[in-house]
């Protein structure tokens, strides 16, 4: 039976991705939360995953081209992503957000996200 577990951001130590862009999460049985810091100008190329997806940006602004239409997400905003939709994320001003996905990132949490650390795109495929 999963355990319940208690978390602080404090106590997660925050994995750089690039220079603009760290990040840190915590695991539960069916969903994953990421907390991402993100410099102006900090980029997430167009990807896709199967995960379904909630963003949550808490400080700053960001651009996210989702499916090929701009959406501009501002502090206290939320934006919903469906599983296998395209996305980038550029951000206008520096930037905190949450997100949310379900299921968890196994791609993250093995470390085949070379599509966030400048390599190739991702791996997941669209089915």
């Amino acid at each position: 039976m999963p355990q319940t577990t208690h978390h602080r951001w404090a106590d997660i130590e925050p994995e750089p991705l690039n220079a603009l862009i760290t990040r840190q999460y915590v695991v539960g049985t069916n969903v994953m939360l990421a907390r991402i810091v993100l410099k102006k100008g900090a980029q997430v190329p167009m990807h896709h995953h199967v995960h379904e997806q909630i963003s949550h940006v808490v400080v700053g602004a960001l651009n996210f081209l989702v499916d090929g239409k701009q959406v501009t997400v501002h502090a206290g905003d939320i934006l919903c992503i469906p599983p296998h939709v395209p996305h980038e994320v550029i951000a206008l001003e520096d930037s905190v957000a949450l997100d949310i996905f379900n299921p968890p990132r196994q791609d993250w949490i093995n470390g085949d996200d070379a599509y966030l650390r400048g390599g190739a795109p991702s791996p997941s495929p669209k089915s």
